[in-house]
């Protein structure tokens, strides 16, 4: 068994403890959401929050980048936004005679697409190439983005006016999809009484430097996956193929961004090995954008998710 195998880091400094913690003042009730956030940075993916308006969605943004020290850039995704917006343009200079690039928001350390699904197809595709390869080519020539290099992306529901869904290759991109969600009753209460915290989130100090991430992810990607636990990563892909709740099953690089979740969510946990339940932990925000549900196209269910995880044994 995987559990018997359990190894604790006993004493091992937890450099984001600060983070977390620092985090849960400003995005009141949602320490697990934050987690999330945070796994997936360490993992060195993209993240996209999808909910409703005035949800905290763009304060989290914000108060991460703050905290980790990254270089910030915020890019308003409407209908009318180019392509050119977002990697930038070349504009030529009488006085050289030549052509200077300006880059766009693009290129920054932690770039927040707010609302990515109110842009057209068009536009939303000029972010392919920068998370998948983290460069940008523009007019023939490919420059390189920051190091490191993360986009957190915001999404209205579907339903509302004025969205275009974001294709499969797209959503393939982000390693997490998570939701915020209403607050519970305590935690609106605090929030009621203390005001808006976006200004607070803008305030917050460094706890790590840019130059410190790294090196965290490095430690991150050399958690230990034993055999049997990676028997059972490739149990639940499997299954999700196997499944007729599901339109299709998860691919290849969506197995790789499981383990590479899970591995994350057990660092943060302090342990310098994975085990099933890390893997469960963030199976929901792993799979569901790359699970289409049989009944009506939509995102996998929690429910669907659910059953899947009690349908593979544990090894």
């Amino acid at each position: 068994m995987l559990g018997s195998k359990l190894s604790i880091l006993a004493g091992r400094p937890r450099p984001l403890d600060g983070v977390l913690a620092a985090a849960g003042r400003v995005i009141l009730g949602k320490d697990k959401e934050i987690r999330q956030a945070l796994a997936c940075l360490l993992a060195g993916g993209h993240l996209l929050i999808e909910d409703l308006p005035g949800m905290g969605k763009t304060t989290l943004a914000h108060a991460l980048a703050r905290l980790l020290g990254l270089q910030f850039s915020r890019i308003q995704f409407t209908s009318d936004l180019l392509p050119a917006d977002i990697t930038g343009v070349s504009i030529f200079e009488r006085e050289k005679n030549e052509f200077r690039f300006l880059p766009g928001p693009v290129f920054a350390q932690l770039v927040l697409a707010d609302e990515i699904n109110r842009a057209t197809p068009k536009t939303q595709s000029a972010l392919l190439e920068a998370m998948e390869e983290g460069q940008v080519t523009s007019e023939g020539q490919t420059r390189d983005l920051p190091r490191p290099f993360f986009v957190i992306a915001t999404q209205n529901p579907a339903h509302q006016i004025g969205t275009f869904a974001l294709p499969e290759s797209q959503l393939d991109r982000f390693l997490m999809r998570i939701e915020l969600g209403y607050p519970e009753r305590s935690a609106e209460r605090a929030l009621l009484a203390a005001g808006s915290q976006r200004v607070q989130a803008d305030q917050l100090p460094a706890q790590l430097s840019a130059d410190d991430l790294p090196a965290l992810q490095r430690e991150v990607a050399g958690i230990h996956a034993a055999e049997p636990l990676i028997d059972y990563v490739q149990a639940l892909i499997d299954a999700t193929r196997q499944n007729p709740a599901f339109q299709h099953g998860l691919s290849p690089r969506a197995g790789l961004a499981l383990l590479a979740a899970a591995r994350a969510w057990a660092w943060l946990s302090g342990r310098d090995m994975v085990l099933p339940d890390d893997v469960q932990a963030v199976l929901p925000a792993v799979a569901r954008h790359r699970l289409r549900s049989a009944q009506g196209g939509g995102y996998a269910s929690a429910e669907e998710i659910a059953l899947l995880i009690r349908s593979v044994a544990i090894p």
